[in-house]
């Protein structure tokens, strides 16, 4: 027979029950029991409820056997035991070899390259662009996913392998070489001439000390030697320096620009990307971030000079909603644990699940983790829109939706942690990464403030974006009254935001920016909830109006006013 989380609750809640109504029961002492079984071999993705509803909704035809079969995997005790060796055995980086030689050189455990390896063989890095068409990075955003819900750290480089692809076609003879090895399946860690091989990854290196976010203060420039540039400079962050290539932002005459630099120049030789030191991150131990120095380190132009934001910013946006996915895949994991652990838990004569306040909190949770999900395919799906309409519509979702749901990853990734209790604190236990972990998705490619920072930015400059997004919401009237209600007064914020914008009058619009907080905030509950209203059961979608957007609402999870549907969101965590 089976084990599962219920059958061994409720053995416990039996022997618990005879061991307290007959003191001369023998008492075991060293036997475990009441503890849930392990999440062991099963699969993630028949198991997610909502992501294979909103799956069934954005994209029909999407591959269910690969996507069943990939859900295997990273559900199976192999893959799981691989997520957890990668981050114990972390990245270790080798300036030098034996003799003195600067080889630059990190070293990971087999596990990472077999995780890695898996994902791009699945093409979670490519799907959407060698199969493009409708659904397409729909499909892609799934196993991107299913992938980063057990082990987010080498989504890293998974996703900006992915994201950098657009920014590649603003040359085209750079796009020719680059494009098809970074779209191929298949893993390749070898540090050889890219021209010798199939499949190539990419990492980015813009932010410097000094600068942060503010790239136009950045200080490594670029000067011109025959059909290529030197670069000179410190990054402060350089997202995987393993990969074969990287996007690099430095400084011409006309200003920042934008650079293709390979880890291995024409013909073998290194190229001079100097590994100062890896960073000791909070989370995210898997992947391996640093500092890098370049040292007359030979790039190629990409795109016009002076013009480097303008050519990097399409892989910023790629990498903003591969957030959200990775935000969306984290409150997943979360959630489905505790769930599994309170179906598995007895105490004080029942198990956790059935007990009202523990029902309440994985609602909750479950209801955080449907919004999110949903929200993710609906990004995932506009772009697959070509029309200037959907064009619109990203720009400000986009930043909206990572905003909010990343910001939302931490808190609720301690809340599922505190359902498994002592077991959640932990490092046998997966949420103590993952809640490490979740941080990392509200820092990357702009923290909070540089985000309220780009809608502002966005209503300023494109003011049809905030038209745009306003028609959308209003597919979600006429159907909850707290949505309406939300609806009229966020409407109401956008006309002043707007007025604030246009009017020039400096003091209106330093109040706007110290409350920018609030705005998106409003922007990213409401386009949750139009999104549930369109393509979720009506149970989610309702509740979820109720919970976020009535005058009632909670902060604190299982705070749950009436009108939620405790039961249905239960069953489907």
């Amino acid at each position: 027979m089976t084990t599962t989380p219920d059958s061994t609750a409720k053995a416990a809640v039996t022997r618990s029950a005879a061991s307290a109504s007959d003191p001369t029961t023998p008492r075991t002492t060293h036997t475990v029991f009441n503890q849930a079984p392990p999440r062991l071999d099963i699969n993630e993705f028949t198991l997610n409820t909502a992501l294979r509803d909103a799956l069934a909704h954005y994209a029909p035809g999407a591959s269910r056997d690969e996507l069943e079969r990939i859900g295997a995997l990273v559900g199976s005790a192999d893959f799981i035991n691989d997520a957890r060796l990668a981050n114990v055995h972390g990245p270790m980086l080798r300036t030098h070899d034996d003799w003195g030689n600067r080889i630059d050189e990190i070293e990971f455990h087999p596990a990472y390259h077999r995780i890695i390896g898996d994902a791009l063989d699945a093409e979670a890095h490519s799907y959407a662009w060698t199969r493009p068409g409708p659904g397409a990075n729909v499909e892609r955003a799934v196993r991107f996913m299913l992938f980063s819900q057990i082990e987010p750290g080498h989504a890293c480089p998974v996703s900006m392998t992915h994201a950098v692809v657009p920014s590649l076609h603003a040359d085209s003879a750079l796009a020719d070489f680059w494009v098809p090895r970074a779209t191929a399946a298949g893993f390749d860690p070898r540090r050889i001439d890219p021209a010798n091989k199939s499949a190539v990854t990419f990492g980015m290196a813009m932010t410097e000390k000094q600068g942060g976010s503010d790239i136009r203060a950045n200080t490594t420039f670029a000067v011109p030697s025959g059909d290529h540039y030197l670069i000179t400079g410190h990054k402060w962050f350089c997202s995987a320096p393993q990969s074969d290539a990287f996007l690099v932002i430095a400084q011409l005459d006309e200003g920042p620009s934008c650079f293709v630099v390979p880890r291995v120049l024409p013909g073998g030789d290194l190229n001079s990307v100097r590994i100062q030191r890896l960073k000791d991150k909070l989370g995210n131990k898997s992947n391996a971030s640093s500092e890098v120095e370049f040292d007359a380190t030979e790039g190629w132009l990409l795109g016009q000079p002076g013009k480097g934001v303008r050519t990097i910013i399409e892989m910023v946006a790629q990498t903003r909603l591969d957030c959200v996915l990775g935000s969306a895949a984290g409150m997943r994991q979360c959630v489905a644990e505790a769930a599994w652990h309170a179906r598995g838990r007895a105490a004080f004569g029942a198990t956790l699940i059935d007990q009202p306040l523990m029902r309440a909190v994985i609602a909750d949770l479950q209801l955080e983790t449907e919004a999110a999900t949903y929200t993710a395919l609906h990004l995932a799906a506009a772009y697959d829109d070509d029309s200037a309409e959907a064009a619109d519509f990203c720009r400000l979702a986009t930043a909206v939706g990572k905003y909010w749901i990343c910001k939302r990853g931490p808190e609720h990734a301690y809340e599922s942690l505190e359902c498994l209790g002592g077991n959640g604190y932990t490092e046998s236990f997966p949420l103590a990464r993952r809640y490490r972990e979740q941080p990392v998705m509200a820092v990357w490619e702009g923290s909070g403030n540089v985000i309220v920072l780009d809608v502002l930015r966005a209503l300023a400059r494109e003011p049809r974006s905030a038209k745009t997004f306003l028609g959308f919401l209003e597919t979600g009237l006429d159907k909850h009254a707290d949505f309406d209600t939300a609806y009229e007064s966020l409407a109401r914020s956008l006309q002043d935001a707007l007025q604030d914008l246009d009017s020039g009058d400096a003091a209106a619009q330093a109040k706007l920016q110290a409350r920018g907080r609030v705005l998106v905030e409003k922007m990213a509950l409401l386009m949750q909830a139009a999104i549930l209203f369109e393509s979720a059961p009506a149970e989610v979608a309702a509740s979820f109006a109720a919970a976020r957007l009535g005058a009632d609402r909670g902060r604190e999870y299982g705070a749950l006013p009436d009108g939620v549907a405790i039961d249905f969101l239960v069953a489907r965590a």
